[in-house]
């Protein structure tokens, strides 16, 4: 750990002082609030082990071979591993979340509330796209109340899981994980065993065909906010070697083992209507129990979205927003855009994200690991369990390169380029910035005061060693 080794490291059993947040929306998670890399990896797990992974999957064999998706699946998969990893131990070292984090690692107090808009619009969409499907698989199973009332119901109730913050998310993830895995496992082995294993690996794809760029920007663009907003999640971890793990683990196998079943089962019913499938598998049990899983990413869709929102508001106008608050806002509002039928666009959704926010990732990695202009606020600060005392305004080179970065990705996307439109926008927006670095382009139009937590981390950790 980078934070002062002075509190001990025990388990986050000892709470925050009275009156603070202990999810610590806009300051440094203290060492003593951190949590073991399992705890954190099932909850990463539990993002990538949901109903629209199969989706995702049955995207994929509707217009392509299976061989077609794996190699989809692999190149989306490095992308974001890649970027989990490296914005992953940025998040881990500062403990901040990515919306704050960004203010150092070249996007400034004004960047931040771009992004954190960006961010808070982004998984509200998702927040919305996963009611959606959660809704549609209870409504499967009780059709008398309709869709956009199921759609109330299940964003409502994950809004209040989300109310409760990182522990009791942890908690969902521990419950409906195991029983997610055990049924993916049944409807694999039920459907299997109605068709030859090597027929379903050679069969055509029986729905519009799409590029392996496509379907690895798809791959890319189904997870690329969760892997930006990644220090949302390792804020909580207590070393490299957990993150590493953690997204190593998570991320290998909600793509390949979850993503693959997803093509196969599409190919056994010659559907990618995800109910279809799971019905024709495991019955209503079935259907409850991959409902509920996706109550694990979709929690986080919420999480994220409102630290996003909370930044961006805080840094344009100083005014620091209740974390409860703004979940429940964001979480009402979402339930009524799931209800409003977001789900039909949900493939052209993917895309645009795919190539949209990529290159923040690619930004903050060459800043923090690379051209370093703001790493030694970060460390001075950190070692005191503070932030730093000033930040940039506005990095008028970073947001020209941001807005390139992203055409150059749609442009390629929509006209079929060469290559991986996201992993393009992400390379070239980090060593843009790096090229930026050494021509001394990047610095801050000017250096502002930041406002201060009134109980520093460093505080909080000398309290909870007392207690």
């Amino acid at each position: 750990m980078t934070n002062s080794t002075t509190a001990p490291a025990q388990a986050p059993e000892t709470g925050p002082a009275a009156g603070t947040d202990e999810d610590y929306p806009l300051e440094r998670v203290p060492t003593s609030a951190r949590y073991s890399w399992f705890n954190v990896a099932v909850q990463r797990f539990g993002q990538l082990s949901d109903l629209t992974q199969f989706l995702l999957g049955a995207t994929l064999g509707a217009g392509l071979s299976f061989w077609g998706a794996f190699w989809a699946f692999t190149l989306g998969s490095v992308i974001l591993e890649v970027v989990c990893i490296f914005v992953g131990i940025a998040g881990m070292r500062e403990g901040l979340s990515t919306s704050v984090l960004v203010r150092w690692t070249g996007f400034g107090r004004y960047g931040s509330t771009i992004i954190g808009l960006v961010i808070a619009v982004s998984l509200f969409g998702w927040f919305g796209v996963q009611t959606a499907v959660f809704a549609a698989g209870l409504q499967s199973i009780v059709p008398s109340v309709p869709l956009w009332a199921w759609c109330l119901i299940c964003g409502l109730a994950v809004t209040l899981l989300v109310l409760r913050g990182f522990r009791a998310m942890g908690w969902t993830a521990f419950v409906t994980v195991p029983a997610f895995l055990g049924l993916a496992g049944w409807a694999m082995t039920v459907q299997i065993s109605r068709h030859s294993f090597t027929d379903l690996v050679g069969s055509a794809p029986f729905g519009a065909h799409i590029s392996i760029a496509t379907g690895a920007t798809i791959v890319a663009g189904s997870y690329i906010v969760g892997a930006v907003t990644t220090p949302d999640m390792t804020r909580f971890n207590r070393s490299t070697g957990d993150v590493v793990k953690q997204t190593l683990v998570g991320i290998s196998l909600g793509e390949y083992v979850l993503g693959l079943a997803g093509v196969l089962l599409a190919y056994a019913v010659k559907s990618s209507d995800l109910i279809a499938i799971i019905t024709s598998s495991s019955g209503v049990v079935g259907v409850i129990v991959l409902v509920s899983a996706t109550v694990k990413i979709n929690n986080w869709n919420l999480y994220s979205s409102a630290l996003g929102l909370i930044n961006a508001v805080e840094s344009l106008s100083g005014i620091r927003l209740g974390r409860v608050a703004t979940t429940v806002v964001i979480g009402v509002l979402g339930s009524f855009a799931a209800a409003a039928g977001i789900l039909d666009h949900f493939t052209d959704f993917l895309t645009i994200l795919g190539v949209l926010t990529p290159p923040v990732a690619g930004i903050m990695v060459a800043e923090y690991f690379v051209v370093k202009k703001w790493r030694p606020q970060l460390d001075a600060s950190r070692a005191l369990g503070r932030l730093p005392d000033t930040e940039p305004s506005w990095v008028p080179a970073t947001i020209a390169l941001w807005a390139l970065a992203s055409l150059v990705g749609w442009l390629g996307d929509h006209y079929q380029w060469w290559g991986i439109p996201a992993l393009n926008s992400l390379v070239l927006a980090g060593l843009g910035y790096v090229a930026c670095g050494a021509l001394g382009l990047v610095r801050g139009a000017r250096e502002l005061p930041v406002a201060q937590p009134s109980r520093p981390a460093a505080q909080l950790e000398a309290e909870a060693a007392a207690a």
